[in-house]
């Protein structure tokens, strides 16, 4: 699809749909390839995505990688030796370090020649792989072209520079770049990262929020700060819309935890709250009346204010629709929560198991990571 301003972009819906576009985008670049991404797994899909670099190299289009060392651990050190073999660039974002170990990159893009870009939640790994529902987890993407895509390709030379993550007066002089809403006339590209300043996705959420009638989100990792659950509260108690698809199966049992610790009080307001149930749920999709939301971000601690992110915020009528209809296709495969079932849930032992999740990922994780990034020497 298309809007009148010229920026044109296509669904991806699974796993199925996103790499084999992916792909065929890196054989057809001319100049260059931008390929980042938190999880890039050593399995036949990451060779695939490595052969296929390797191939653009050798017809002479720049090939550059960024990794996240926490999320892209368990690749062998020689993995990338054929395409720096070639002439092409694999960099490991933030090596290991634990005075440092919380400030993770966890944005997923891969822009091509300036011209098609992908965004969204998902990871190289074969996890990935299939239509979220008889098999594989379900995640969501979006294929930009235009104007857009070379900002994308931009924000990836900002990442790009800041590989080794060392000294904080260099992450500081780029931060106006890092964190800088970027507005067109009804996309915005939102950057958020660590540091002093307010992350782009939360405030452009927030205001949003603040007058919305219908919203509808789906998060595979739900832990919003104070401020956007009252905000999302609000929705519910003046009469509007508020839907949400969270994880039934999650890959991380402690976040699951700590969501459903908010289960209570959202119910209570008017919300409607859907666990997805077939597979483990991965995606990020934020729909807020004619606003839509689609990247790397969850509505967690670590994606408003810790983690590297990358989100594209549309206002387009047309987009909003067709996000609603992801929404309503996905629903289907959900079973809701209802408030007597909740209530019988609710154990001593449940409760204190979600309170303790709360606690460490909504106050310990967030002060940990805040810490460290004091302490970088500047």
């Amino acid at each position: 699809m298309s809007s009148p301003e010229g920026i044109r972009w296509t669904w991806l819906h699974n796993g199925a749909e996103a790499f084999p576009a992916m792909l065929a985008a890196i054989d057809a670049a001319q100049k260059s390839v931008c390929l980042e991404t938190y999880i890039y797994s050593a399995s036949p899909l990451g060779d695939k995505f490595r052969d296929a670099l390797v191939r653009a190299q050798r017809r002479g289009v720049r090939v550059r990688v960024l990794l996240d060392a926490v999320g892209s651990h368990s690749l062998p050190d020689n993995y990338w030796e054929s395409l720096k073999a070639v002439g092409g660039e694999a960099h490991i974002f933030n090596p290991l370090a634990l005075n440092r170990f919380g400030i993770r990159n966890h944005r997923k893009l891969l822009a091509c020649d300036d011209k098609v870009a992908f965004v969204g939640g998902f990871n190289i790994a074969p996890e990935y792989e299939g239509d979220g529902v008889t098999h594989g987890w379900l995640d969501l993407g979006i294929k930009v072209q235009g104007l857009l895509a070379a900002r994308l390709a931009m924000s990836f030379d900002e990442m790009f520079a800041l590989a080794e993550f060392r000294h904080k007066r260099f992450i500081r002089l780029r931060r106006t770049a890092s964190k800088q809403t970027v507005t067109a006339p009804d996309v915005q590209l939102l950057l958020g990262g660590p540091g002093r300043g307010r992350s782009p996705i939360r405030q452009a959420l927030q205001r949003d929020l603040a007058h919305a009638r219908n919203v509808q989100i789906i998060s595979a990792y739900f832990l919003p700060t104070g401020r956007l659950r009252r905000e999302l509260t609000r929705v519910a108690r003046r009469g509007g819309t508020l839907q949400l698809i969270l994880a039934g199966k999650s890959d991380i049992a402690l976040s699951q935890l700590a969501g459903q610790s908010l289960y209570r009080r959202l119910l209570r307001a008017g919300a409607k709250i859907y666990e997805y149930t077939p597979q483990i749920l991965h995606a990020k999709l934020f729909v807020v009346d004619g606003a839509v939301y689609v990247g790397s971000a969850n509505l967690d601690p670590r994606s408003l204010s810790i983690n590297y992110e990358v989100m594209l915020r549309f206002q387009n009528a047309q987009m909003a629709a067709e996000a609603r209809d992801i929404f309503g296709n996905m629903l289907r495969h959900c079973h809701r929560i209802e408030w007597a079932e909740w209530c019988r849930s609710r154990t001593f032992w449940a409760r204190l198991k979600r309170r303790w999740a709360y606690f460490l990922l909504a106050r310990i994780d967030p002060y940990v990571a805040r810490k460290q990034w004091r302490a970088l020497p500047n």
